[in-house]
């Protein structure tokens, strides 16, 4: 027998789940979302705004499924009736730790975790959390349960790192922040046990050297470790750096077909206003635009100056991106069809500092994972990058004596 529910939203519940003060990066697409199942297997599809940490397992007494995700606001989710289901008897939403919120699937009788994976790479920057349960014997649901964390232990938080020291007065080095996307609890896309998290720090070790052995650069990595490292922290290890330039690397996943090349995104001009809209109450004044202070001051203030300094930062930023395609075309490095691209990327979200997201290939590909693990390949995008920080620099200055005169 099959059955399956989807999750719709029920006005009732709205207010309560608003009432619980629901927030967060990510947020849950209820009409892709749904529980289905087949016999005694049980299939949770959650399709959230965009990818987050998350871990699942598995708790006795009663016999539950527990999904944990950093930040993912459940308030659209509605209260989801189960009565047609046999193996899930209930299903709860809550938050659980500082920035953590967890969804609770109490099960009529113990099942085995099959697959848990989440699946990135879509056109609107969402992501698929896909998780399989099925029957399995006492023991080796015993051993299951055993094997993942108690309920109560405590949550991932972002990697100790001391503030780098500030760029020295204007003709210092050029502050190059790298940002190895994912890390820790958050391995990114997979494929074949490798992940994106341990591709792009390696990735970025590469590049942190090539700009080391070109020119007069300091570099800073928001992460030397497999380490969960948080969105803010990322941002804030950017602003207490003195970046003058923030790079996040990233290889996706597509869920369908075949993708080739790298791609430099820029954040896009209709995310803007909403993110730093987010900005003004989410995260420290001190750290969200240089030169200002704007701690005490009202949202809206604050949003208008993010938005007069996005405004004067955004062509550098375009240019910072032109740059880096040419360098890496300059190396032979193959480039995706469309090269550059814009979307809402929380990891760009400095209005005063030129910030790009390079994807530099796809695991989903068997020739993108293959040319991920070769060093020369590394090593020769990591050239590609650092001839166009160079130019960008060199034009950049150029600009700015310009505007002096």
């Amino acid at each position: 027998m099959r059955a399956a529910v989807l999750f719709i939203i029920v006005a009732l519940w709205s207010a309560a789940a608003s009432a619980q003060g629901f927030s967060g990066l990510a947020r849950v697409d209820p009409a892709r979302s749904g529980l289905e199942e087949s016999g005694r297997q049980v299939v949770l599809r959650l399709t959230i705004s965009q990818p987050v940490p998350y871990r699942v397992r598995l708790l006795d007494g009663p016999p539950r499924l527990v999904v944990d995700f950093r930040e993912v606001d459940f308030g659209a989710l509605g209260r989801p009736d189960v009565s047609s289901l046999e193996n899930v008897v209930a299903l709860r939403t809550g938050r659980v730790g500082p920035g953590w919120t967890r969804l609770v699937a109490e099960l009529s009788a113990p099942l085995g975790l099959e697959s848990a994976q989440m699946v990135t790479g879509a056109a609107d920057g969402s992501a698929r959390v896909e998780v399989v349960l099925a029957p399995v014997s006492d023991e080796a649901f015993a051993a299951q349960v055993a094997s993942g964390q108690s309920g109560t232990d405590a949550f991932p938080t972002p990697s100790a790192s001391a503030p780098p020291k500030r760029r020295p007065a204007e003709g210092g080095p050029l502050v190059v922040v790298l940002d190895p996307g994912h890390g820790g609890v958050d391995p990114g896309a997979t494929r074949d046990g490798v992940t994106e998290a341990d591709l792009m720090l390696a990735f970025a070790r590469d590049v942190r050297e090539a700009l080391l052995r070109a020119g007069d650069y300091q570099v800073v990595m928001t992460r030397e470790d497999d380490s969960f490292v948080s969105l803010e922290t990322r941002l804030t290890i950017a602003r207490r750096a003195g970046a003058d330039i923030f790079l996040s690397l990233h290889a996706d996943a597509v869920e369908e077909g075949i993708a080739r090349g790298a791609q430099v995104y820029t954040l896009s001009e209709e995310a803007s206003s909403e993110a730093l809209a987010k900005l003004a109450w989410r995260h420290d004044r001190d750290d969200i635009l240089g030169g200002a202070d704007l701690s005490g001051t009202d949202d809206r203030v604050a949003q208008a100056l993010m938005e007069i300094a996005r405004r004067e930062t955004a062509p550098r930023t375009l240019a910072l991106a032109r740059s880096m395609v040419g360098g890496l075309r300059g190396k032979g490095v193959r480039l995706h069809k469309h090269p550059m691209g814009a979307a809402d990327f929380s990891v760009l979200k400095l209005p005063d500092i030129p910030a790009v997201l390079l994807e530099a290939a796809f695991l989903s590909t068997t020739s993108e994972l293959e040319k991920l693990q070769r060093p020369e390949w590394r090593r020769q995008a990591a050239d590609g990058i650092a001839e166009g920080v160079a130019a960008w620099a060199a034009e950049d200055a150029r600009l700015r004596a310009l505007r002096r005169q």
